[in-house]
């Protein structure tokens, strides 16, 4: 770990809280009732919009009829999606003349993009077409983020208003999340990228001739475009199989650091947009704190692994003064290596820059581990605010018993309907990562898709679940889920994980938003300062121990512990 590999991570770091400030500012008066900002624009472009629709947008929503919207426009979305890529030989925009995709890979590509993760068991630039990019994965890009976002929105309503039974209109909330916040980000980023080296040109292949003389056939296609929604919608489906580590998609040093604070910009101004709206801008600080203190340890502890070095390769006659660049790109380094590493996983990205299947043991947990906490790190648009607010709500339980009150987050009180439809919630990540990796563990068919045996082979197969179940999508690449059996169960994996997670929660925020939300007094335990942050991280940490580390110690705990004695499985 060097001074300037420190420096270049809390630049990035501080960059984003600096773009974050104001963009959550902007979102809450955004999503507000009166549409602030242009109010005359956003009104004019809106209402043409709603009125195609049949949309009313002054006809809110109670918690089921917001949630029943959500899962009618997923399942119209998996479904257009699902055709788009069985037919797609037969549709335009297909200069590579790629033939269709199987039932099977069809789906799990489906379910993929639709619930924000991107899981990729397919090598894009010889598998999609540039109709298939455009209209059927670029589009959904914007749909899922646009989709957790509002989802997020209509539980921050839950604690913003009092005595009520509506928590705000689903089609408002894609409307303005898509056109006024997405969609002006991503012709910013896109341009940039390009200025930076990104393509975007409707070629399909080039040819080039290599230093030797030799031929080489480059793809080429709309990368920028699909790479700037990639990154601010936390996606992270690349363009390439190799994404954010090929040089056209990441060409740089500059790109890469952009290609960070994409990722974090959005999801950091969220809990700032939710204090505001709530009333009580301390609060969502308060979270952002949480959240931060975890992710800069994750990307501390990523850096310090993999510049230590793998002793394994040194024993091979391998320079251990780089530490370990297996799997790396040299244009990023360890620092920027590592902090993406950490951010992607900690923000339910999935974008790579570097192979998580080369990293060293300890470098590997981390961002697994932090997969299995729920993806609230700051977690993907939309979905890691409300993730951890289900964390805030555990902690303040946790309280509440522990002095022995009815416990109340920012005025409202948690009571048995609410902690059963948490628990509910929390459980479904265990349930489908460890029973799926368990089954997967003793299926020959499932087995025959590792590339390791032992401790890293499990690993491997937890990761894939993990990151699954997370709505994170990147891998331990060394697996091979593209067969019947990982496309269905990741499939199914990814929408228990969005679909699972997010009913019962939204349950849960009808329920509250009928509460009474009564002022702070001084019996009540301030949600805002220091304290709490500490209880928070602590439950986050405590709850992910208990429901992961036996699984963990098998797999890549050992194998730091072999690799630091200087053995193999």
């Amino acid at each position: 770990m060097t001074f300037i590999g420190l420096a270049q991570i809390a630049l990035v770091f501080v960059l984003a809280l600096a773009a974050a400030v104001p963009l959550g500012r902007y979102m809450a008066a955004l999503f507000s009732s009166d549409a602030a900002g242009d109010a005359s624009l956003v009104r004019r472009i809106e209402g043409g919009l709603y009125r195609l629709a049949g949309v009313d947008p002054a006809r809110e929503q109670g918690w089921l009829a917001y949630t029943l919207s959500m899962l009618v426009f997923s399942g119209f979305g998996f479904a257009s999606l699902y055709v788009i890529l069985r037919v797609q030989a037969l549709l335009p925009w297909n200069p590579q003349g790629f033939d269709n995709l199987s039932p099977d890979l069809a789906f799990n590509t489906a379910i993929s993009f639709l619930t924000n993760t991107n899981w990729q068991a397919y090598s894009g630039e010889t598998t999609m077409s540039h109709f298939s990019q455009m209209v059927g994965l670029a589009v959904h890009n914007f749909l899922s983020a646009a989709t957790g976002i509002a989802l997020a929105l209509a539980i921050t309503r839950a604690f913003a208003r009092s005595n009520v039974a509506t928590l705000g209109n689903f089609w408002v909330d894609m409307v303005r999340t898509t056109l006024f916040l997405l969609l002006p980000l991503s012709f910013a980023l896109a341009f940039a990228f390009v200025a930076l080296g990104v393509p975007q040109t409707m070629v399909g292949f080039v040819d080039a001739a290599t230093l030797e003389g030799a031929k080489q056939t480059l793809a080429l296609g709309p990368m920028a475009s699909q790479e700037a929604i990639k990154q601010l919608g936390t996606n992270g489906g690349g363009f390439f199989n190799a994404n954010s580590t090929h040089p056209f998609e990441n060409p740089g040093a500059l790109s890469n650091a952009l290609q960070i604070w994409a990722m974090l910009v959005v999801s950091t101004a969220l809990p700032i947009a939710f204090g505001r709206m709530v009333g009580l801008p301390r609060q969502g600080y308060a979270l952002l704190a949480a959240m931060g203190v975890l992710l800069i340890a994750a990307v501390l502890v990523v850096y310090g692994a993999e510049a230590s070095g793998n002793p394994l390769l040194t024993q091979l006659g391998l320079d251990p003064s780089q530490g370990n660049m297996e799997g790396k790109e040299v244009r990023f380094g360890q620092a920027m290596s590592a902090m993406f590493v950490a951010v992607t996983t900690g923000l339910s990205c999935g974008a790579v820059n570097a192979m998580h299947d080369a990293l060293t043991p300890l470098g590997g947990f981390v961002p697994m581990f932090l997969i299995q906490l729920g993806e609230v790190l700051p977690g993907g648009v939309g979905s890691g605010l409300y993730g951890m607010i289900v964390f805030a709500i555990l902690a303040v339980f946790v309280a509440g018993l522990m002095v022995g009150r009815t416990p109340e987050f920012m005025g409202k009180k948690i009571e048995a309907r609410e902690m059963k439809l948490v628990m509910l919630a929390v459980l479904i990540l265990p349930l489908v990562i460890l029973g799926f990796s368990a089954v997967s563990a003793m299926l020959p068919a499932a087995l025959a898709s590792l590339a390791n045996a032992g401790p890293h082979g499990l690993s491997e197969l937890l990761y894939a679940y993990s990151s699954a179940a997370g709505n994170n999508g990147s891998a331990f690449a060394s697996l091979n889920a593209n067969t019947p059996w990982f496309n269905v169960t990741t499939g199914i994996s990814m929408a228990l994980g969005r679909f699972g997670y997010v009913v019962p929660v939204m349950a849960m925020a009808g329920s509250l938003a009928g509460k009474t939300r009564a002022p702070a007094s001084a019996g009540t335990f301030p949600t805002d300062g220091p304290l709490f942050i500490g209880l928070l991280v602590g439950v986050i940490l405590i709850l992910g121990g208990l429901q992961f580390f036996p699984a963990l110690a098998l797999g890549p705990i050992v194998e730091h512990v072999l690799m630091l004695a200087g053995k193999t499985f």
